[in-house]
């Protein structure tokens, strides 16, 4: 018997399918990995007790890298990660962490001068590279505000809207609509935007994008502010006409008026895109809106499971259409495939999708949970051998996609 369930008000998994079949997957995989390897792992590895923060670096066998700068964004994930593990367990060595990485953000990536955050800082708490990236306020927005969430204080709310505000008044373009990528620190333009170097520099891309949806998302949860609606609800709908492709694909770079500069793919960016989409119309509550971005979502899936999927179900990093261009296997779409795909099969009761869901958190146990020194290995090479240059934890590694993936798997599946 499949029962649909809609709701007239924000309402988690709200439209999405009730089953009397139970899923081969079950909550102790997840809550194991989750508390017994992911969160012991950061917490013991991550905080730097000589200069504050967290380590910059830590290569596969644990060595300490401190001469790799410190990210906002891996900062704002520490955030966002160890305060949902307090609002989750009310385990207060969780809330530890989250208030170091809260203090670290205030002390040494906040402007106080222009506002908003820095994009990197060196292990003495100054300043690496100071430019003010789209992507790296929205990570703001969203590990504050699920601060805000785990303790009630209402300072980080204040820097959770001061970072939208700015955001609105910097990034928005109110032409063409959607955000632009980045700006030095005075927030006057910038030549160079990418995110990083194997990056096109645009003015536009998908992955920020995502990460404004997410981040808005996560605002509106914790404080339903209209101004936040209005944007989010200009958001949905470009990813819906602009950045999907024909194939059903997210298109990843575009110029100001959304014309795409490239026809690369990211399996990751579409699998991961096709829940936080799902989860941006369920905040918002509109049955015809959700209905509408099912239909993306379930698109989105399904083109991952036909093109983007590996002979051992590892999902491909990077390709253009019938190329791959990234043959490493990086641990973060494997961790988005097992939310993106079990919220496919939640939709629609297919089970192709429950077996491709497994498939991934197999793969993911397989070869990328690291039995010999904790966490997670991060890349991969083509033929599954670890990435001996790849850090454990740094510029872009951290907790975030695996303790979610957890935490998400969790409550799906009844937790």
């Amino acid at each position: 018997m499949i029962k649909l369930e809609v709701g007239n008000a924000p309402n988690p998994h709200s439209f999405r399918f009730s089953f009397s079949m139970k899923p081969e997957l079950n909550i102790s995989q997840f809550e194991s990995e989750l508390y017994q390897n992911i969160l012991p792992f950061w917490m013991h590895h991550a905080p730097d007790p000589e200069n504050g923060g967290f380590v910059g670096g830590l290569t596969n066998d644990l060595i300490v890298r401190n001469d790799v700068p410190r990210t906002a964004v891996v900062c704002t994930r520490y955030l966002w990660t160890f305060s949902h593990a307090f609002l989750v367990t009310g385990n207060e060595d969780y809330l530890e962490i989250a208030h170091r990485a809260y203090q670290y953000i205030k002390s040494a990536f906040w402007d106080n001068v222009y506002g908003g955050l820095f994009w990197s800082v060196g292990r003495n708490g100054l300043v690496v590279q100071e430019r003010k990236h789209s992507y790296a306020q929205a990570f703001g927005i969203y590990g504050l505000s699920e601060y805000f969430k785990a303790t009630g204080l209402a300072e980080s709310l204040d820097l959770a809207n001061g970072l939208f505000t700015l955001l609105e008044a910097h990034a928005f373009d109110h032409i063409y609509g959607g955000y632009f990528e980045g700006y030095a620190r005075d927030w006057s333009p910038l030549q160079d935007m990418r995110l990083g170097k194997d990056d096109l520099n645009c003015q536009k891309s998908m992955n920020t994008m995502l990460h404004i949806l997410e981040a808005y998302t996560n605002l509106i949860k914790v404080a339903n502010d209209k101004r936040v609606i209005s944007q989010l609800l200009k958001i949905i709908p470009l990813f819906q006409t602009k950045i999907i492709e024909p194939a059903d694909h997210f298109l990843l770079y575009f110029n100001d008026a959304w014309i795409p500069l490239s026809d690369h793919l990211s399996y990751g960016h579409d699998i991961e895109g096709s829940w936080l989409l799902m989860e941006a119309a369920e905040v918002i509550g509109d049955k015809a809106l959700m209905q509408s971005v099912t239909k993306s979502a379930l698109q989105l899936a399904h083109a991952v499971l036909k093109d983007g999927v590996r002979d051992d179900n590892a999902i491909i990093q990077e390709a253009l259409p019938g190329k791959i261009t990234n043959p490493n296997i990086e641990w973060w779409p494997q961790a988005e495939a097992v939310v993106g795909f079990f919220n496919a099969f939640q939709m629609t009761g297919e089970k192709k999708y429950q077996i491709a869901s497994e498939k991934s958190w197999k793969f993911i146990n397989d070869f990328l949970v690291d039995r010999q020194f904790g966490g997670w290995i991060k890349r991969l090479l083509p033929d599954l051998s670890t990435h001996k240059d790849s850090f454990k934890a740094g510029p872009w590694e951290g907790p975030y996609h695996e303790a979610r993936m957890c935490f998400e798997m969790i409550k799906r599946l009844g937790g």
